[in-house]
């Protein structure tokens, strides 16, 4: 009976795995590729970066979420990009890795503006770690001794690792100013039961997400430094019940990028739920070609001492030209920005 019970919760922990959201970076205006395919190829040259997150690093209630990410334009329109994410539960010992290639192609559709539809196309495994389990008819009851794997048929009917494609697909709309981006991930649905007769359809993952560049005064008198710049940005997720809406503002100031980002939760679905849901700080520094990021979600539920959700990002845009080169036959931005536009 014991064993039952110990398998219904099991069952239920799973079941909340399986249907868990998405990781999701609070980063995402620094790098927008974990959000959407649209983004590859957004700076018209070599671009490659990682990203650490550590959620609540105090004891085994810690998560690490890795993603790495390359891209480049391949024509004058046409980018190509490749991204692994690995996400690491310690309590569950849930993995969840995910590797994908990526293509954009960049359609102009004034002086200003432009529009970049994109599509991600990968593999992914969900590895549950039944192995690790212990069941009670595991333990001898007088000796405390652990013995062999349970007899448990149920147990013993559990597919350990979950592979299956993924297709994801999203659009930018943008100018020098400003972007607009929507996405959807997991068009495909597939199946991530751990079951072998099961049929659970992984949720798909929305994104819709916009900011805004303010130039500062460079006038002579003006306090700012030269290229001085506000962004002011938002971003509204949705997966299954899951829902989020994030907004900010970040300063530009020279090589230093300080803001702050709101995470809220504005489809309350109980009565204990929360608006706001954490305030997240952020800063970079850029050094040549690299930037460096910071984050620090600062939680304003109730769930107690988790130490916070800690972010670190590595960024790469290179700053090489080729005049021979057809996927360098860009320009320099007006405003003397680094990076390139289509001409």
């Amino acid at each position: 009976m014991k064993i039952k019970i110990a398998l219904i919760a099991l069952v239920g922990m799973i079941s909340n795995l399986a249907n868990a959201q998405d990781p999701i970076f609070t980063e995402f205006f620094l790098v927008p590729e974990t959000m959407n395919p649209g983004f590859t190829g957004y700076e018209n040259t070599w671009h490659a970066g990682l990203l650490h997150r550590r959620q609540w690093p105090d004891g085994n209630r810690r998560i690490d979420t890795d993603y790495a990410f390359v891209n480049n334009m391949v024509t004058d329109v046409a980018a190509v990009g490749l991204t692994i994410m690995n996400h690491q539960e310690q309590f569950t010992n849930y993995n969840y890795f995910q590797a994908n290639g990526v293509y954009s192609y960049y359609i102009s559709l004034n002086d200003e503006w432009g529009i970049t539809p994109g599509l991600e196309v990968g593999y992914g495994r969900k590895n549950y770690n039944f192995a690790n389990l212990l069941l009670e008819d595991q333990i001898d009851t007088g000796t405390g001794a652990i013995s062999g794997g349970s007899i448990d048929p149920g147990v013993q009917n559990y597919s350990n690792k979950i592979d299956f494609m993924d297709i994801s697909a999203g659009f930018v709309i943008n100018s020098e100013k400003a972007w607009i981006a929507g996405s959807l991930k997991h068009l495909n649905r597939p199946d991530i039961s751990f079951t072998e007769n099961g049929n659970v359809p992984l949720e798909m993952f929305l994104s819709v997400n916009g900011g805004y560049y303010f130039q500062l005064d460079n006038s002579p008198s003006s306090l700012f430094p030269e290229d001085s710049r506000v962004i002011v940005m938002a971003n509204y997720m949705r997966q299954s019940e899951y829902n989020r809406l994030d907004f900010g503002c970040a300063f530009e100031v020279g090589f230093f990028t300080i803001g702050a980002l709101a995470v809220t939760n504005p489809e309350r679905k109980s009565s204990n739920s929360h608006f706001l849901t954490s305030v997240n700080p952020v800063a970079t520094f850029a050094l040549g070609e690299f930037r460096f990021g910071y984050s620090y979600d600062l939680s304003t539920s109730r769930l107690g001492k988790t130490h916070g959700v800690h972010e670190l990002s590595l960024i790469w845009t290179s700053s090489h030209t080729c005049a021979s080169c057809d996927n360098y036959k860009v320009k320099l931005k007006k405003n003397g920005e680094s990076g390139y536009i289509r001409d």
